[in-house]
């Protein structure tokens, strides 16, 4: 994607079903589990850079001796960073206790931090706010009785932070910021202290208070638990937790908006955000990979036994299409199809757009991750020129030109674009900035035909357009090409996200400065006037008013003025671009319909007062988050 944006997080989940001692047997290291959990986190380090962390619990472990560890690093390599550290610790135990040590469960487990059954780690983009330790999951809610410890992580955003920090205030508690983060581990603690309570009451005077201990460690009712906690969520979630006696938990959102996927056999259970990461770490075939369905927790409890149970009756899934078009590794088979039908659908615009005059076109991409979508084009077109040859040589169809070049041609494919070194521009006015700006991307000369070759170059999506504008434009344009044609996989990005990704300040989306142009030029602009007031009249509305801003234009009359925006006076090439219908979104991602950003359906009504509210600080000259 050309214009970067922080998105979802990352989560993996680790719980060894059998003791310990099996696995230092079967494999013939202690650090079986460490060594799965490194692969979980670098095989979906795409979904967070900001930093990393991972908790570790010993079930069943003695007064007096620590059960729970973390690590958590903000360093620019910070899950190798973690990793060395726990490795340190079990390299320093051999020269403890030797090799029998470390093949010795219970000395391990006595002595040796990171030692136990269950294991959670996260992957950090810090979409809003400061970066630093103290923001990196997973979070610790402490207590000395064991069974009242959470140990939290999650890929979510919440929309009514605001209102459940009210409720935590209601309840008596005191929270020390209102961050969504931690008032839902707030929320979640506050139901396992009652759930606590409720199996400490039942049994009270039936047994001492360490045998209600036991008791309650054995009796812990998760799904109760969240039942409890989550009604009053609105947002996109997958939270993964752990209580201190060893039960864990994976929760997901009614809407499916963030995804979890898990594996389980007679040895382990493991959940990650991204199906490729349990494949790789453990060998799998995909077909044994689960996805947790939205409304349900996978839960497992202290004994090892899981399940996945409903803890808020699902909504029509809306899982997140962004994922399928760029977030989520494009090693995952059904994300890799996907995104190549997204390539293929987009032919008909763009033999429109060239008028047909593939001779005279090269096609291109923006690297990366436009890859597989471009792999998807080139296909289409294969397809589309043997459809041509079969009707003439076939059906007889008239047809210019020699057969024997209609027999040999094929699209003409070029890498033109390259990300050079990232450039800092250090400390410079606006002009010379734009200049270094303009030489992040450089390009392959001399294989376009001054004033005749077209270049069509394909992108993810074009959220700002700030680096198509000055930098990859001026790029292209060097090369003197007669038109410069710009396609994005993705429909426009017309309204804010809320549920984890970083876009959600309106005038930062190119598609509607687009729209505030032509109202403008077509004296409609009283419309935002008019969307304001009923955004400040009624800010619980379950209505999107936003929409009406684009409803007065059609997509196409929308993407000519994107083109306008994004061709500066320097660029001597005609430019135009080209947007994915959303309706051949949906035919690409037919299970993945989570399409807000672009229609402006969002799944929850806190998205609806989010971008509503979004519009409002647009108006009144706030550039603030509006959640």
């Amino acid at each position: 994607m050309s214009d970067q944006i922080k998105h979802e997080c990352g989560i993996a989940m680790i719980r060894l079903r059998k003791p310990l001692q099996y696995y230092i047997d079967k494999y013939g290291t202690p650090l079986y589990a460490a060594n799965r959990l490194y692969v979980l986190m670098q095989k979906q380090i795409n979904r967070g850079q900001d930093g990393a962390g991972i908790a570790n619990i010993k079930i069943n472990s003695k007064p007096g001796t620590r059960y729970i560890s973390r690590y958590r690093s903000i360093d620019p390599q910070a899950v190798n960073s973690i990793f060395a550290k726990v490795s340190k610790k079990f390299k320093k135990a051999k020269k403890q206790g030797g090799d029998d040590g470390l093949n010795d469960a219970d000395w391990i487990k006595d002595n040796v931090a990171f030692s136990g059954e269950v294991w959670l780690g996260h992957l950090r983009y810090g979409t809003h706010g400061e970066n630093s330790i103290e923001t990196c999951h997973p979070f610790l809610r402490q207590n000395n009785w064991r069974s009242r410890n959470l140990v939290m992580a999650g890929n979510f955003n919440m929309t009514n932070v605001e209102e459940l920090f009210g409720k935590l205030v209601e309840l008596g508690q005191h929270p020390k910021e209102k961050t969504d983060t931690v008032t839902v581990m707030e929320k979640i603690g506050h139901f396992v202290d009652e759930e606590n309570q409720r199996i400490f009451n039942k049994y009270k005077g039936q047994y001492t208070n360490h045998e209600i201990t036991e008791v309650i460690e054995r009796e812990l009712d998760v799904a109760r638990i969240l039942r409890r906690s989550c009604r009053d969520f609105d947002g996109g979630y997958a939270m993964a937790g752990i209580i201190g006696n060893g039960a864990s938990f994976v929760v997901r959102d009614p809407s499916g908006i963030r995804p979890a996927y898990y594996y389980a056999d007679d040895e382990i259970v493991v959940i990650a955000s991204e199906k490729p990461a349990i494949k790789s770490a453990f060998n799998i075939d995909y077909n044994a990979i689960q996805e947790i369905q939205p409304g349900h927790a996978l839960i497992v409890n202290k004994d090892g036994s899981y399940g996945e149970h409903e803890i808020i009756p699902a909504l029509e899934k809306k899982s997140c299409s962004f994922e399928r078009i760029y977030f989520s590794r494009g090693t995952d088979p059904d994300i890799y199809r996907e995104r190549k039908q997204l390539g293929k659908a987009l032919i008909p615009q763009i033999l429109k757009a060239i008028d047909f005059d593939l001779k005279n076109t090269v096609f291109s991409y923006i690297p990366n991750t436009a890859e597989t979508a471009f792999l998807g084009l080139i296909e289409g077109l294969e397809d589309y020129l043997s459809t041509k040859r079969r009707e003439i040589l076939l059906e007889g169809k008239p047809h210019l030109g020699d057969i024997e070049e209609l027999l040999n041609f094929r699209p003409r494919v070029e890498k033109l674009v390259n990300k050079d070194v990232k450039l800092r521009t250090f400390i410079t006015n606006d002009n010379d900035r734009d200049v270094m700006v303009a030489n992040v991307y450089d390009t392959t000369y001399e294989v376009i035909r001054p004033g005749v070759d077209t270049i069509v170059v394909l992108d993810d999506s074009i959220v700002r357009g700030t680096t198509l504008e000055k930098s990859i434009l001026t790029t292209l344009d060097k090369l003197n090409p007669k038109r410069i044609i710009v396609v994005s996989s993705a429909p426009q990005i017309r309204f804010p996200d809320c549920y984890g990704i970083d876009m959600s300040k309106m005038k930062e989306f190119i598609a509607f400065r687009a729209a505030l142009k032509l109202l403008e030029e077509t004296g409609q602009d009283y419309i935002l006037d008019e969307v304001y007031e009923k955004c400040v009249a009624n800010p619980t509305s379950k209505e999107n008013y936003v929409k009406e801003v684009y409803n007065r234009f059609t997509p196409q009359e929308i993407s000519n003025k994107i083109a306008e925006i994004i061709t500066t006076d320097q660029i001597k090439a005609e430019v135009k671009v080209i947007y994915q219908t959303v309706e051949n979104l949906n035919r690409s991602c037919p299970d993945h319909l989570g399409d807000w950003y672009f229609t402006g359906d969002f799944p929850t009504a806190g998205g609806m007062r989010v971008v509503n509210k979004s519009f409002v600080n647009f108006r009144e000259g706030k550039a603030v988050r509006a959640y």
